[in-house]
């Protein structure tokens, strides 16, 4: 008899953090993600009707993942395992599809197994699992919070229906916090705990969707509070709910898709013209201890590809920018690249340089490659002469207005065109520039031939 056989499982269950004696034991408990369980939702009825197939929970922590294969486990005929991806390994998986195997033979019974952080399975022990899922010996439950299209082998994801849960919202995380504080068997209902409405909104606010942590703090929170010696009421206030949390928790994983999101939703903002959303998606990364050096890189990227030659300050900005987070670093750094977004996302925009690339780039791949017109080619050399390179080249400034009409691209891309400045920003400078010589040429506007 070990030292832990004589306690009871009622009184595990008495002495388990609060966030795990509520979690939901049934469908009509559980709160949130109506999309995906909602009355009459697909998975509600395949749970309901123990009609299930592989699947991979993927979503934020504290939106109910291990719960729903919790429930799953209660409401299936099916032989249900468990394991965690950190602490399992290959011998672990191939007993529980060995055992799966020799269950149904004998009872025709089928095996459901949940791999809680499936994300954390090496290649190896993904590759243990397909065959078995493959086969149908096993149905494969999963749970990550990184977006499996990433981070799990194609061949399982193929095989299983990806449900993503998303962060629950403030009023979801008052009805969990409020049926905590009511359930005298599992919650605090027998500890006589008010709420000051201002502190539960800031509980439900900064819990930021993760009911364990809303729970969490909540617990610590009654816990450390003594109880009104004449009426035995534990008042919890706003001050003591901000010390039991004292910091919004942060989704963002640089290696994952938060990283992935929010950089997209920065760049987006500032295409977008929003210096408000540009500044608060920068404000988020650096707070989540995004590398500075990447945004300022994205910044340089942006003020080029989608700002241009409609202003072309832009990029000096970013790269001035970019250089405080060399010479600078955090904090201090924050300012000038909340300066250059700001700038970048009230800038006029235009594409035209990087449409001009990209079209320029596809026709060194698809057109032969002539040689260089011999009047633009090198005449320094010895011997240039005798080979004729650079013969009849004309220099610009020896001309009026410090222009000359001559070819510049190769005789099988003569007439072409990559660049076609905008109308906005500065391009509209540079539109009436090629205008004026192309008229005084006699060759119409700018990037087309008359």
């Amino acid at each position: 008899m070990d030292l832990f056989s004589s306690i009871s499982e009622e009184q595990r269950q008495k002495e388990a953090p609060l966030a795990a004696r509520m979690r939901p034991r049934t469908l009509n408990e559980f709160v949130g993600q109506d999309e995906i369980v909602g009355t009459g939702r697909l998975l509600r009825r395949a749970i309901e009707a123990d009609r299930l197939t592989s699947m991979i929970f993927y979503g934020p922590p504290g939106t109910g993942k291990t719960t729903l294969a919790k429930i799953i486990a209660e409401n299936t005929s099916s032989h249900f395992e468990s394991i965690n991806a950190v602490t399992a390994g290959v011998a672990d998986i191939r007993k529980v599809i060995s055992e799966a195997k020799e269950r149904y033979k004998l009872y025709q019974k089928k095996t459901i197994l949940f791999v809680d952080e499936i994300h954390r399975f090496s290649k190896s022990q993904q590759d243990a699992l397909l065959p078995a899922v493959e086969e149908g010996t096993i149905l494969l439950i999963g749970a990550t919070t990184e977006n499996p299209l990433y981070e799990v082998n194609s061949p399982l994801v193929s095989r299983s229906r990806i449900i993503r849960l998303f962060s629950l919202t403030a009023a979801n995380l008052k009805v969990i916090i409020n049926a905590a504080l009511t359930d005298v068997k599992r919650g605090l209902g027998g500890m006589q705990v008010e709420f000051d409405a201002d502190a539960l909104d800031h509980l439900a606010n900064i819990a930021n969707g993760d009911a364990r942590m809303a729970l969490n703090a909540l617990e610590l929170a009654a816990l450390t509070t003594k109880p009104d010696p004449a009426t035995g009421i534990r008042h919890l206030t706003l001050a003591i709910i901000s010390d039991c949390i004292q910091q919004r928790p942060l989704v963002y994983d640089k290696d994952g898709q938060a990283h992935y999101d929010t950089i997209s939703a920065f760049i987006k903002s500032m295409r977008g013209s929003d210096p408000d959303a540009a500044v608060y998606y920068l404000a988020r990364m650096l707070t989540a201890g995004e590398d500075p050096k990447f945004i300022a890189r994205r910044m340089m990227i942006h003020a080029a590809e989608d700002v241009g030659n409609a202003d072309p300050r832009a990029l000096l900005v970013a790269t001035a920018a970019a250089q405080a987070v060399e010479m600078v670093g955090l904090p201090e750094a924050q300012i000038p690249m909340a300066q250059a977004a700001i700038y970048i996302a009230t800038a006029p925009k235009s594409n035209a340089s990087c449409q001009a690339i990209h079209q320029a780039m596809a026709e060194v791949q698809q057109e032969e490659n002539q040689l260089v017109p011999s009047h633009l080619r090198d005449s320094s050399h010895p011997g240039a002469q005798k080979l004729g390179d650079g013969i009849g080249y004309r220099y610009p400034h020896d001309y009026e207005g410090g222009y000359v009409e001559q070819d510049y691209l190769p005789a099988n891309l003569k007439g072409h065109h990559y660049y076609e400045p905008s109308e906005r920003g500065y391009e509209q400078t540079i539109r009436e520039y090629l205008r004026k010589i192309k008229a005084f040429t006699g060759l119409g506007e700018a990037g087309k031939d008359e």
